[in-house]
């Protein structure tokens, strides 16, 4: 991960964290000594429209997406009132 910012020096550099997030790398911002948030590009994060597409899609699309589709995993599960 990149480097570790200040809430206060990440304000105050708002421009040069945004950069380094695009260019570096995830920058983690720091508040009382704790990781608060991390900041990623959008194309780390996969764009706006994959975001908003990602929280869309139901149950189903999200496994067929899913990186363990194809890998012959059985999934079995208990008739019942489960």
């Amino acid at each position: 991960m990149g480097a570790k910012w200040q809430s206060r020096e990440a304000r105050n550099r708002f421009s040069e964290l945004v950069e380094r997030a695009m260019n570096e790398g995830p920058q983690t911002v720091t508040r009382h000594g704790k990781d608060a948030v991390v900041v990623i590009s959008a194309a780390a994060f996969g764009g706006s429209a994959a975001a908003t597409q990602a929280r869309h899609q139901n149950l189903a699309e999200f496994l067929l997406r899913s990186p363990l589709a194809g890998s012959g995993l059985r999934v079995r599960r208990r008739r019942g009132t489960g």
